[in-house]
């Protein structure tokens, strides 16, 4: 599709979404003369602050509702990743011969350097930024962007150009891969997850399933053996077609791994083999809490030593990286009673991984946006480890049908009374944290701004 863009003059392309990535785009597609239009079913008021970032630019707007008519008179449309490809309009458009792609694959398709594609449920961004690290303290020059972070347009338009592009790519994005093909894939795990935007699990599964689309001799896939959906995916034949490495923490797994090439966790030490010597790293003095990081340090080398990372750089940055905000993140100590933020944990896998983190006397806050997922995987961890659950947000009720009996429960209308309550309940030696399983879009703009209200909130306690 997109050799007959590489020349972008005049050409007639519909951005659909002015969010960060439809901004991104329009500063783009007119920097280089495209006829530019702009269309989102929010109205112009909703829009200011994104209409202030296009401000002057040529570009022709349709606000507060799409139309078809406008989507047959385009040579391109380009649709931003939180916008679904289900929708009507799209369908229809496409029975009528409108070329329909999303940012992502339209903006790879002019990146000539290196690509590392970094998908799986959770653990992507960490997994970047350590890439990242790893890579720049080795002296190679490095750009992350994507899910969560900057969109790949960004990279496009910046003044300078990195050694390796790395990617986390989210299934939304993946929707619309055609041409995608990184040099290394990265699988971190798979969940249930989005089921608000897919009608089942194995519509989100095809579309992660998506980025081996392209996969040949040439790629290297580094996938997580201890998790049985991801070695279940490395069975399909696009996967087999390039190398694979697979990481583990599993002490069984390694003869078969160091044999064939990969990274294993054996308690403090940290086994790699991508070439023909074992490589050790050390992890008795990691920063990062909760065991899955190690999974994501593994990964994270796998990846790094193929495109020039030292061993000296990468064991320097285990030792002092200390992770990223809204995961697991330490808060403050009140009254003997400790404080985390995992404001970015939207799923239930992701609330499993925190609470795997810790012992017991857990107070936890969960709720948030209702996305259809299943709860009921939380239970045994529930009934282990947490004393008392605060149910907060949209999805309360039903979290309260699956969880509620598994632990004191209290359904809080507020999310600063919910704060307020889980400290009010705990006593000296308790944890309380805040890990929702479920995205913030019900009181909140962003999982961060959810986050740095929890901080807020617990630093004022006296």
């Amino acid at each position: 599709m997109f050799r007959e863009f590489a020349d972008l003059k005049d050409k007639r392309i519909l951005v659909v979404g002015l969010g960060k990535t439809g901004v991104s785009l329009c500063h783009f597609l007119t920097q280089h003369q495209a006829q530019v239009t702009v269309t989102d079913h929010k109205s112009k008021p909703e829009l200011s602050a994104q209409l202030e970032l296009v401000d002057g630019l040529p570009i022709k707007f349709e606000l507060g509702s799409h139309s078809p008519k406008t989507f047959l008179q385009q040579d391109l449309v380009i649709l931003s990743p939180g916008v679904s490809s289900h929708l009507k309009i799209f369908e229809y458009a496409k029975s009528q011969g409108a070329k329909i792609t999303g940012e992502f694959e339209f903006a790879q398709g002019f990146i000539k350097e290196p690509m590392i594609g970094i998908t799986g449920t959770n653990g992507k961004t960490s997994v970047a930024r350590l890439i990242e690290s790893f890579l720049v303290h080795s002296g190679v020059k490095a750009w992350v962007g994507g899910a969560n972070d900057k969109p790949l347009t960004d990279y496009l338009r910046a003044p300078e150009k990195a050694n390796v592009v790395i990617v986390e790519v989210s299934g939304f994005m993946l929707e619309h891969v055609d041409q995608f093909n990184p040099m290394n894939v990265v699988f971190t795990n798979l969940a249930e997850n989005h089921l608000d935007r897919y009608r089942s699990m194995e519509d989100y599964v095809n579309a992660k399933r998506k980025i081996f689309k392209n996969t040949n001799q040439a790629t290297t896939s580094i996938l997580n053996a201890d998790d049985n959906a991801v070695v279940e995916l490395a069975r399909d034949p696009a996967v087999q077609r390039g190398r694979i490495f697979y990481f583990s923490r599993k002490q069984a797994l390694e003869p078969q791994i160091m044999n064939i090439g990969g990274a294993v966790n054996i308690g403090t030490d940290i086994k790699v083999r991508t070439g023909p010597e074992i490589e050790h790293y050390s992890v008795k003095d990691i920063k990062m809490r909760g065991r899955h990081s190690i999974e994501n340090i593994m990964a994270a080398i796998l990846v790094s030593r193929e495109h020039g990372a030292k061993h000296e750089a990468i064991q320097s940055v285990i030792d002092s990286f200390k992770g990223l905000g809204h995961r697991i993140e330490y808060v403050r100590k009140v009254g003997g009673v400790n404080f985390f933020n995992d404001s970015k944990a939207t799923n239930v896998h992701a609330v499993l991984r925190a609470l795997d983190t810790f012992e017991e006397n857990i107070i936890l806050i969960m709720g948030g946006k209702e996305t259809n997922i299943n709860f009921e995987p939380l239970r045994a961890m529930i009934k282990r480890k947490v004393k008392t659950l605060i149910l907060v947000g949209e999805a309360k009720e039903r979290i309260n049908r699956e969880l509620g009996d598994f632990s004191e429960c209290f359904l809080i209308g507020t999310f600063e009374e919910a704060v307020l309550i889980a400290y009010q309940k705990s006593r000296i030696g308790d944890t309380v944290l805040l890990s929702p399983g479920c995205p913030s879009f019900d009181m909140f703009d962003s999982y961060e701004e959810r986050g740095e209200y929890f901080k807020e909130i617990v630093k004022k306690f006296n």
